[in-house]
């Protein structure tokens, strides 16, 4: 039976995911009910995707305020400044709906949006990391969106010319229907090719560069990543972009171009909302307004009505605010690039933003209004129960375990095992900047032509998050600091993509608010500063929530960079192994050994001290520069981390005084060191722990493992299940 909720017969408001207070806002700010193209702009710019009308409220916990940064969170990526006229933006973003309805194209399109969040700032994209999260892979449809995801993120990187240098993943059932595709990239460029997005000058021309505009992509990014998924959303297909890699390259070289020659005077990609955020960013942010004709917009469809031109996240496209005498140059540049550009706009007094169709007005707007007007909610926040049954459960660990056994087993998890099967897809190598590749703590490229380096690490962990939200968010900030500090990089700016459940549940809003309140002071006890970040809410379909999954992009700095950064394969025989940082505490809560072992999830992670913290991150900075292994000892604990080092260096290790519990404890803050010699040069707890040598992993009364054996089934960990 129908009734007066039924889609065919709710307002079109409703219909566009608005409330109705929501309506009514905008009838207050237009003072008369808004016509179709322009409620058609405020649904999309008010999404929570566009808005972030859940998290603005807490966002401001996060500093940006070191004097190193150039700019911070507001803009399409942050900058940091790398001296002698070298800066660094830096961006992450999700695309996390889009790639459940149709990986590849969810993926790639996720690709293509963060790299013009790179080049819009002016500088070129050189390296891109991904943080992924799916259902297990026993389950066709999950390996499905894997395969797809990962052959996305390759088939458009690779494509367009930036390497991919590495990422991670995780495996749990909440994800299956509703896997995390989470894209960061990296950019560099001197100071003075800085250009940022507020339009200056009345009189100034809009000029939109790129591909067509068609309906592919309407209410995508914007709508599918501002609401929960029930049964059947998967068939949303034509809501999801279609990126074209080769187009984005030829944009790319064209705007760099016009940045080099200083034909710019600001500019905006379009990504979310296409031309109603671009539009509206550029000239509410400048205190402008804005006459836009859609008439001269180029289309892929003819029939398009000014909302769906206006709603439209068609890929590849950049709005460029140029001034007159530079107009005809920029249109020869596009020319000459073979990428189409039309004038369609010029900058007014404003305030408002004005837009035409067929001659006639279809939008009258406060330009800034469609951003700065947009709703700002204090949601409900309550501590969920779950947690004191959570916390009661400790991790049952058996004190006479067979360690060779155990890692046997936590080896051949696809979160720990070999990430090989997908590295292989991305060209790592592009730009040949590349120092250490994918399969180490951290990614390190030079900058070429100085003795600069950058590090860059992304890191996550949903499961000890869902335990302890605050303590969680923290250890993921630490982890990524150390991961950064063993290639002999300083921790120098944050990145952060928090990726929760429905925001309306008021449980699932303390997870976000907690988790903000860990990774600010984990940022705050390092002097790292958060330069930008992505919310990504409504991660929930058929009415269950995702694990609260935080995901952080550390960038570090080094100069000069290590002449032999440290690797995992560069053991040899003879060589001292050093345990490095606090003995282990007994920290299973999350682990890998409580998950996959006693298949269970309970306990409360260990906090972190800060002032730990800081000696451990600055030691292993300090070793990297004499030290030909260091490794952060994190999922699996101690032996899978030795594991690892062994089968990248061919050699076994004989350890001595680790318990068999103490093997797979992940007690934070803590690295390996394997070096010559019988003295660590370093101030943090440390003790020798073994001996380089023979052909086996050697763990004394715990067991022994051959690491031919081990690095078998490390290896084939995700193959076999994928191949």
């Amino acid at each position: 039976m129908t009734t007066v909720d039924a889609p065919d017969r709710l307002p079109d408001h409703r219909k566009l995911g608005m409330t109705d207070d929501e309506y009514q806002g905008v009838i207050n700010i237009l003072g008369r009910e808004p016509l179709a193209a322009e409620l058609a702009m405020y649904s999309v710019m008010w999404s929570e995707h566009c808005s972030y009308k859940s998290s603005r409220t807490h966002l401001g916990r996060f500093k940006s305020d070191q004097p190193w940064v150039v700019v911070g969170p507001g803009e399409n990526a942050g900058v940091v400044d790398l001296g002698d006229g070298w800066l660094a933006a830096l961006r992450i973003e999700s695309h996390n709906h889009p790639s459940f309805v149709e990986p590849y194209q969810g993926a790639a399109t996720g690709v293509g949006g963060i790299l013009r969040d790179i080049f819009t700032m002016g500088a070129r994209p050189i390296a891109l990391w991904n943080a992924l999260r799916f259902g297990p892979l026993d389950e066709p449809r999950n390996r499905y969106l894997f395969e797809g995801v990962v052959s996305g993120i390759a088939g458009y990187g690779n494509a367009v010319g930036v390497p991919t240098l590495g990422g991670e993943v995780e495996f749990a059932d909440r994800f299956s229907k509703n896997p995390l595709v989470n894209v960061m990239a990296l950019g560099i460029l001197k100071r003075d090719q800085l250009v940022l997005s507020a339009a200056s000058g009345v009189g100034n021309v809009a000029i939109l560069l790129g591909a067509a505009t068609g309906r592919d992509g309407i209410g995508g990014a914007s709508i599918l990543a501002s609401a929960a998924f029930e049964e059947g959303d998967e068939e949303k297909r034509p809501n999801v972009q279609v990126g074209d890699p080769f187009e984005e390259k030829k944009l790319i070289e064209a705007c760099l171009e016009l940045f080099d020659r200083n034909l710019v005077v600001a500019i905006q990609d379009l990504g979310a909302a296409g031309i109603s955020c671009a539009t509206s960013e550029v000239a509410g942010s400048g205190g402008l307004g804005m006459d836009v004709d859609l008439d001269r917009v180029h289309l892929r469809e003819s029939d398009m009505n000014p909302g769906e031109i206006l709603m439209s996240e068609s890929q590849e496209r950049m709005l460029a605010v140029v001034t007159p005498e530079n107009e005809a140059e920029v249109l020869a540049v596009a020319e000459r690039w073979e990428i189409d550009a039309s004038t369609i706009g010029t900058i007014t007094t404003g305030p408002e933003l004005v837009v035409y169709s067929g001659g006639e007005i279809v939008g009258d707007v406060p330009a800034a209004s469609l951003a700065d007007d947009a709703p700002r909610y204090d949601r409900p926040a309550e501590r969920p129960d779950y947690l004191d049954e959570a916390w009661a459960s400790e991790p049952h660990v058996l004190q006479s375990l067979d360690a060779a056994e155990v890692l046997r087993v936590l080896l051949d998890d696809p979160a720990i095992g070999d990430r090989t099967w997908i590295s292989r897809q991305y060209d790592h190598m592009l730009f040949l900047n590349t120092v250490i590749e994918p399969g180490h703590d951290a990614s390190l490229l030079r900058i070429k032509g100085t003795k600069k380096a950058l590090a860059i690490s992304t890191d996550g962990d949903s499961l000890r998050t869902y335990l302890d939200p605050r303590r969680g968010s923290a250890r993921i900030v630490f982890e990524s600091a150390l991961n950064v500090a063993v290639t002999g990089a300083t921790p120098y700016a944050l990145v952060d993509n928090l990726n929760f459940g429905n925001p309306e549940v008021p449980g699932v809003m303390w997870q976000f608010i907690e988790s903000v309140e860990g990774i600010a002071w984990a940022c705050e006890a390092l002097d790292v500063p958060v330069v930008g970040g992505n919310v990504s809410f409504y991660n929930q379909t058929d009415g269950v929530d995702i694990y609260p999954s935080p995901v952080v992009g550390m960038l570090g700095f080094c100069e000069p960079m290590p002449e032999q950064p440290p690797r995992l394969d560069r053991a040899e025989e003879g060589m001292t192994i050093w345990l490095v940082g606090q003995d282990a505490q007994g920290d299973f809560a999350a682990s890998a050994y409580d998950r996959i072992i006693n298949g269970a999830l309970g306990g409360r992670p260990c906090d972190v001290d800060a002032e730990t913290a800081r000696r451990v991150v600055e030691a292993a900075t300090t070793l990297a520069y004499e030290t030909p292994v260091l490794h952060d000892i994190s999922i699996g604990g101690l032996a899978v981390a030795l594991a690892e080092v062994a089968i990248k260096s061919g050699v076994g290790f004989e350890i001595e005084g680790v318990s068999g519990p103490d093997l797979f404890d992940e007690t934070p803050l803590r690295f390996i060191a394997v070096t010559y010699g019988d003295e660590l040069p370093t101030n943090a707890p440390h003790r020798e722990i073994g001996v380089v040598g023979g052909d086996a992993l050697d763990f004394g009364d715990a067991g022994a493992i051959d690491v031919a054996e081990a690095a078998n089934i490390w290896r084939n960990a995700l193959p076999r299940r994928m191949e």
